[in-house]
């Protein structure tokens, strides 16, 4: 990642700080777009050659391609929720929809409509889903939708205006006359007067005003919503909200249901538990509809599923890098978000560093750039570690060719690329079969998520793995019915996918499935069947080692196998065969380079950063992030034309536990002025050793919120170091 530092070379040492050590991943989003929006990234200083402008382009087409599969895929897992929250809605306020006109009624419950979202601990995926909920509730439901979050809210007062200035805010958006919009803002620049008396006031001057006709007119829901919309609020965080504000919160508002229709929507990152420990009884005005949205890791399986599972992108990550995003996802953060941002990256670094990546494209535009490829890049090909182990395989007239002949070469790199593509299709199709009929096995000795299986497979051969073979032994146990159920997800997987090749086995997965149906259940077949499930419904490794030896020990009697326990036996053997024909590790395809990418250490370098060493080495040698030759020194001098922070932070470490502030000022100056020439006794000079002064409090400032040193009172003018030696 030089050029990258090289490319920003104008960032601070601070800002390179954050982005290494506190994984901001706005900041990190940010800095990809610029790179991918960069095409001089690709040319490492050079003038744009045609070669690093083709990889540019098609790494952008790549990504945009992928991004959109990932958000159509999120669309659809919260089509689901978001249309039970908006049933529940139409639900809510049934008595207020009807007496709308009538503003003196009073309801007999006071319990506010609540739809509990259950959204999972990935918290850093929240906003985009509350951001998608904004947007369908405003053009569907209502245009009142406030969005709340604890740090926002300290007290109630702060409370009641965000949510009195979001609700008449919305109001103004949705609105086309200059007068009502000047009233607005009058009466939102007035915030004394925020309540809920105020709020209900303003709705109903608002709604009455409008009479028959729509508040918003893109509300496409029913009419009866038209005319007195809900109020939405809201409250992302409910675990951080505090306590007495939310109950103080719930109890006015339930004084108001017969005035204002207000309906809550409380994100849960933990369990709906915690709105009872939040809420004692005698506060519970709340009228509760819990939802529950898809597992984080559920999700991460889908967007597997949609964008490495699959022939439809041809990049691909090898077991290393996959490994090192699925870790960061499970032992950090859960975010599906994340692990797009992270194979974000891995596209990136794999165009950037790969000049072969212009073939990791689709098959047809393949063939015609493998008959454009100029002579260096076949000389590339030549050298890729793949191409080299096929060639040693071929006859001598044939290598002599391969390593001479360039017509020869493109002929049998277009050959390759196809065996590729076919080899991807039927790899796919084998692996989600075996993980169906290995994934609800006890112990599940495979893994129980495809991801583990994949990686597994990407390794190495699986069925040279100390867990294949007590699997199979396994499969020739279950029943009846546990086989055919997986034997028809095994031809659904055949059905939805493109691959043609393994046409026939999937007609020899439909005839063991007619065979299965048309076996009559016999008592000998019953009791066997029966007690091998009993046996399979041990889950602990005694009762399993114990179910696996009387196993060996049937099959070593002259016992007769029954007509299912023949035919259960050809099934697993099938698929034992198709796993030793179609599931061997990618690396062994030649072109494997030019579609997988294989940085695993750079993904960890970017996104796993161990901040102490990050730290120490931005501070202590900026030239590692910035690229800066001037910055570069031989020996452990400190370069004048350094960060401030940087200067401050290499002169406290020469010091002890307890630094002399102005020596340290004094130091700080002599660096920064080593290379200027100065008059001492102009005015110049004196405004300059202000500047300088200025930039060392400020330095010093920077190096205390970093932790590096502290404020002591053994000594007024000193500061104490905290880490590092300094205790």
């Amino acid at each position: 990642m030089q050029k990258m530092a090289a490319t920003l070379g104008f960032l601070s040492v601070d800002c390179l700080v954050s982005f290494h050590i506190k994984k901001n991943y706005r900041k990190f989003q940010g800095l990809i777009s610029f790179l991918i929006f960069s095409a001089d990234y690709f040319n490492e200083g050079e003038s744009l050659s045609e070669d690093s402008k083709l990889r540019f382009d098609t790494c952008q087409l790549l990504w945009q391609q992928m991004k959109s599969e990932a958000e159509e895929l999120q669309e659809e897992l919260n089509k689901n929720l978001f249309d039970k929250l908006i049933e529940f809605l139409e639900k809510s306020h049934l008595e207020f929809r009807k007496k709308s006109t009538n503003w003196n009624y009073q309801i007999k419950s006071r319990e506010i409509p609540t739809a509990a979202l259950v959204l999972g601990v990935n918290v850093t995926d929240h906003d985009l889903t509350f951001k998608g909920l904004t947007a369908m509730l405003r053009d569907t439901i209502t245009p009142y939708v406030v969005s709340l979050q604890a740090k926002e809210c300290p007290d109630v007062k702060h409370l009641l205006q965000k949510l009195a200035s979001q609700v008449m805010g919305c109001h103004i958006d949705m609105e086309s006359t200059e007068e009502e919009e000047e009233e607005c803002v009058q009466l939102s620049q007035k915030k004394m007067h925020y309540s809920m008396a105020f709020l209900s006031t303003w709705y109903r001057n608002v709604t009455q005003k409008k009479g028959s006709e729509s508040v918003n007119k893109k509300i496409t829901s029913s009419s009866q919503w038209k005319k007195s919309p809900p109020i939405v609020i809201i409250l992302k965080d409910i675990e951080s909200f505090s306590t007495k504000v939310l109950q103080d919160f719930i109890i006015i508002s339930s004084q108001y249901l017969h005035q204002l229709p207000i309906v809550l929507v409380l994100g849960i990152a933990t369990s709906p538990i915690i709105i009872h420990r939040l809420l004692p009884h005698a506060v519970s005005f709340l009228c509760i509809e819990l939802l529950q949205s898809l597992s984080c890791k559920e999700h991460l399986a889908k967007l597997l599923d949609k964008l490495l599972l699959t022939t439809r992108f041809p990049f691909k990550l090898n077991e290393k890098a996959l490994q090192v995003l699925i870790n960061i996802f499970l032992y950090h953060d859960f975010s599906v978000q994340n692990f797009i941002k992270g194979l974000q990256l891995a596209i990136l670094e794999h165009f950037y560093s790969q000049p072969l990546s212009i073939l990791c494209c689709d098959l047809p535009e393949v063939k015609r750039r493998i008959h454009s490829l100029s002579e260096d890049q076949c000389e590339s090909i030549r050298r890729l570690p793949s191409f080299m182990r096929y060639v040693e395989k071929q006859t001598p007239e044939k290598q002599v060719a391969s390593l001479t002949n360039e017509r020869f070469l493109k002929g049998r790199m277009e050959r390759k690329s196809l065996s590729l593509h076919i080899y991807h299709e039927n790899f796919f199709i084998v692996l989600k079969c075996l993980h169906a009929f290995t994934s609800s096995l006890p112990k599940y000795p495979l893994g129980r998520q495809i991801r583990e299986l994949y990686c597994a497979c990407l390794e190495k051969n699986i069925w040279e793995s100390q867990e294949y073979e007590p699997a199979l032994q396994l499969l020739r146990m279950l029943a009846k019915d546990e086989l055919m159920a997986i034997l028809h997800k095994c031809v659904e997987v055949f059905r939805s996918s493109p691959g043609k090749q393994l046409g026939s086995t999937a007609e020899k997965l439909k005839e063991f499935l007619a065979q299965f149906q048309s076996l009559e259940e016999s008592n000998e077949e019953e009791n066997g069947s029966g007690s091998q499930q009993k046996g399979l419904q041990k889950t602990d490794l005694y009762h399993l080692q114990k179910s696996l030896l009387e196993m060996k020990e049937l099959r070593s009697s002259n016992k007769k196998q029954t007509k299912f326990e023949v035919q259960r036996d050809k099934v697993v053997d099938m698929i034992d065969n198709l796993v030793r024909k179609y599931l061997f590790p990618p690396d062994t395809q030649t072109l494997y380079e030019v579609v997988y990418f294989t940085g695993a250490h750079t993904l960890r370098e970017h996104l796993n950063a161990a901040p102490r060493i990050a730290l120490h080495t931005a501070l202590n040698n900026p030239y590692h992030y910035l690229k800066n030759q001037a910055l570069k020194s031989e020996d452990d001098s400190i370069p004048n034309v350094a960060p401030d922070i940087c200067i401050a932070y290499k002169l406290h470490l020469e010091c002890s536990r307890l630094i002399n502030v102005v020596d340290w000022s004094e130091a700080f100056a002599t660096v920064v002025t080593a290379a200027e020439e100065t008059d001492p006794n102009s005015t110049a000079s004196e405004e300059i050793k202000e500047i300088i002064h200025a930039r060392f409090i400020r330095a010093v400032s920077e190096l205390e919120l970093l932790g590096f040193i502290k404020p002591t009172k053994q000594k007024t003018d000193h500061v104490a170091r905290l880490t590092w030696g300094g205790c």
